[in-house]
């Protein structure tokens, strides 16, 4: 099997690195990879996590023609979705800390993972015209984000924020990010792991366990969201064969095959 999350360790704490090229798109194995890495690490008694990118993509968010690939195989394409959904659960529902550093592009997948993190560090662009950006763009592909990850949105930007975002499938420059909350700190791109590494050593100073059940409590409603009932995960996948989300998917893997 090809390893597409690198691990580094900084002391107790642990980087997840995806390192899928070229944008960590969002496939089966990396879903389930990442899975079985966060797994791994709270069963090695690893203190707190980071989970980064590379210097230009956090991840680029599901991979499209990887799906598509699927056809009409509603078996496959529930079972790459499946594996998306647990990676999102893994890591909402994680014993310990993480904290998302987003070295680049956030869209729609890499959003949906980054607001599942206790803390979000974004990288600045070295061009002021071409900032990276974050969001949940799935309208503009043709999808419709589940109530349990639009709870997600509204529980970093507040409920109208949120269903602007959503409607109008925004992605948000890293800059106006951090003014409404959807990202908690910028930092030069060369930075970003290492301030997310320095965020989660001093949270570890803390009490251990009144931390963590402090933390627990406080993200109750997270967990609340992703419960299947709030994904309906089998009218996402009806969902997606109809002709209008068709024809937009396919449209974005015409572009991303251009690329």
């Amino acid at each position: 099997m090809t390893t597409l999350i690198e691990v580094y360790n900084h002391g107790p704490i642990r980087e997840l690195r995806l390192a899928r090229p070229p944008v960590n798109a969002l496939d089966t194995d990396l879903c389930r990879q990442l899975i079985h890495a966060v797994e791994q690490a709270m069963a090695e008694d690893v203190h707190g996590l980071v989970l980064s990118g590379n210097e230009r993509v956090f991840t680029g968010g599901m991979d499209v023609p990887h799906l598509l690939s699927h056809g009409d195989d509603q078996h496959a394409l529930l079972d790459s979705w499946n594996a998306f959904f647990g990676a999102v659960r893994t890591l909402a529902e994680s014993r310990i800390p993480v904290v998302a550093a987003l070295t680049g592009h956030a869209p729609a997948g890499g959003c949906v993972l980054a607001l599942c993190c206790d803390y979000r560090v974004m990288a600045r662009s070295t061009d002021p015209a071409q900032p990276f950006a974050i969001g949940l763009n799935e309208v503009q592909v043709g999808l419709v984000a589940p109530e349990g990850i639009q709870r997600l949105l509204r529980r970093a930007v507040g409920v109208h924020r949120a269903g602007i975002l959503l409607t109008t499938a925004a992605m948000v420059p890293a800059e106006q990010a951090l003014q409404i909350g959807l990202v908690d700190e910028l930092a030069d791109g060369d930075l970003v792991v290492a301030r997310a590494v320095a965020w989660l050593q001093r949270l570890l100073t803390m009490p251990r366990q009144p931390m963590l059940l402090t933390r627990a409590i406080a993200r109750q409603d997270l967990h609340d969201a992703l419960h299947p009932d709030l994904i309906r995960l089998d009218r996402f996948v009806e969902a997606w064969y109809a002709p209008d989300a068709q024809q937009a998917l396919q449209a974005l893997a015409a572009r991303l095959g251009k690329g």
